[in-house]
């Protein structure tokens, strides 16, 4: 592979802002894999965010851009996998797996598809010190005759627009919006663009906690929440706290540690069986094969309020954040009915319209 812009190239990201600035070029924030596609020829590379090769689990998006963009040249986009009309996460994780037979078979039952949304490289030409608005331009003259399974990112320069994209494409699994200066050139690791996301909170039950790396204070905390027949599922994490903090809810939450998982809701959580069949709490790494089994069980006695941005079928998609102890609320009143459940939309008409893809 001889190209302009050669691999590793870490992707430009986005720091995060509560509202939709003004005089950016907007695009819909997609909840995939993060991929830079190298192509030289018939040999192409798939690197994620952290440059770690992508190239071997997604067969068929190989095939397809060997198909659909040119010969040479090097992609920003997202993998993603579209399911009942919305976005499937869950469905990318799977993946993630080490026998190349499964690999090959989820190509075939799942199949992702890749959308493109920046051009660092187009021939022997790095567009990698121009401004956002003509590698816009450039994107769309190099993909105008792709099709399915590869898009171009539907972008528009109207604010009004974009904010009806934050609404109306959260119920298709859409994380939100991201802001692109038009001068800005592309800035590999750099937090240089703009991502607004959805925000909202619930209440859960605090029934366990994570020690952090650094010693006995608290990693994480683990959310559940009460489903319809009144099983505690967990749903998520609560993290990043400040150092002091962690000392302090380790000594706000002693009292309610067990001293076995005896008894707690998720003691069948100890078993391989019960690890292998989901992600649970020290469940193992599809991307590192380790494991990491120690989690504190709580007496399931607390309530925190977190947010969150959005659900992933039955759990937070992200970290959810510490807003406040709910003293006034009961576990048995954190269940699912308290969640907003957006409207669906179907991606599919977003995708292909060509009416804001330029």
């Amino acid at each position: 592979m001889d190209l302009p812009v050669m691999p590793p190239v870490q992707p430009m990201l986005a720091k995060t802002a509560r509202a939709i600035p003004p005089g950016m070029q907007y695009e819909a924030k997609w909840d995939g894999f993060r991929a830079i596609v190298f192509r030289d020829g018939d040999e192409i590379e798939l690197g994620s965010r952290s440059t770690k090769p992508l190239t071997r689990y997604f067969p068929e998006v190989v095939a397809a851009l060997r198909e659909h963009i040119p010969r040479r040249c090097v992609l920003d986009g997202e993998i993603v996998i579209t399911r009942g009309g919305r976005l499937d996460f869950d469905a990318l994780l799977e993946r993630i797996h080490p026998a190349q037979s499964r690999v090959r078979h989820l190509a075939e039952v799942t199949p992702a598809s890749f959308v493109a949304f920046d051009l660092l490289a187009l021939g022997d030409r790095s567009l990698m010190d121009e401004p956002q608005s003509e590698r816009r331009g450039a994107l769309t003259r190099a993909l105008r005759d792709a099709g399915a399974p590869v898009f171009t990112a539907p972008a528009t320069g109207d604010p009004a627009l974009a904010g009806d994209w934050f609404d109306r494409f959260e119920g298709a699994g859409l994380d939100g919006i991201v802001a692109k200066p038009p001068q800005l050139p592309y800035r590999p690791g750099e937090r240089a663009l703009v991502k607004v996301k959805h925000e909202r909170t619930a209440d859960c039950v605090v029934a366990g906690l994570r020690q952090h790396k650094s010693g006995p204070v608290v990693g994480s905390l683990l959310l559940g929440l009460f489903d319809g027949g009144g099983r505690l599922q967990h749903v998520g994490v609560c993290a990043s706290f400040p150092m002091r903090r962690r000392a302090q809810l380790m000594e706000e939450l002693a009292p309610l540690l067990m001293e076995s998982v005896a008894g707690h809701p998720w003691e069948a959580w100890t078993s391989e069986e019960a690890q292998a069949g989901g992600r649970l709490p020290g469940g193992p790494s599809r991307w590192t094969g380790k494991k990491d089994l120690s989690w504190l069980p709580l007496r399931p006695e607390r309530v925190v309020e977190v947010a969150y941005d959005h659900m992933q079928g039955d759990r937070f998609r992200h970290t959810a954040q510490f807003r406040r102890w709910r003293p006034d609320r009961e576990p048995e009143q954190c269940t699912y009915a308290q969640l907003e459940e957006p409207v669906r939309y179907d991606l599919a008409g977003f995708l292909t319209s060509g009416q804001v893809g330029g």
